[in-house]
């Protein structure tokens, strides 16, 4: 049995790692890698506490992010094709589309 204390620091290891690489990355596809990240980060802090506490509404939660998850990446993916066939690059420093 894995000590609820190591899946903790792994979750906030991904989150941190997740978050560093929305905040420095320019390439959108990265940036929605990352995002999974956090979220795959989160996932893992509520299993963890799910099953430290016995509980089964953290894997409820789970569900429900693993939802959003699964639809912000297939709405990301066609923002980024859309913007991509508009503007031929995918670097976010370069999509000026929302400057007015």
């Amino acid at each position: 049995m894995i000590p609820v204390e190591y899946s903790l620091v792994l979750s906030a290891v991904l989150f941190t790692l997740g978050t560093l690489g929305v905040l420095l990355r320019r390439n959108i596809i990265v940036i929605l890698m990352c995002v999974e990240l956090m979220l795959n980060g989160v996932n893992l802090s509520f299993v963890a506490l799910a099953d430290h506490l016995d509980n089964v509404e953290g894997l409820l939660y789970v569900f429900f992010v693993m939802t959003v998850a699964a639809a912000e990446a297939s709405v990301g993916l066609a923002i980024v094709v859309a913007l991509y066939r508009s503007r031929q690059t995918v670097y976010a420093d370069e999509v000026d589309l929302l400057k007015g």
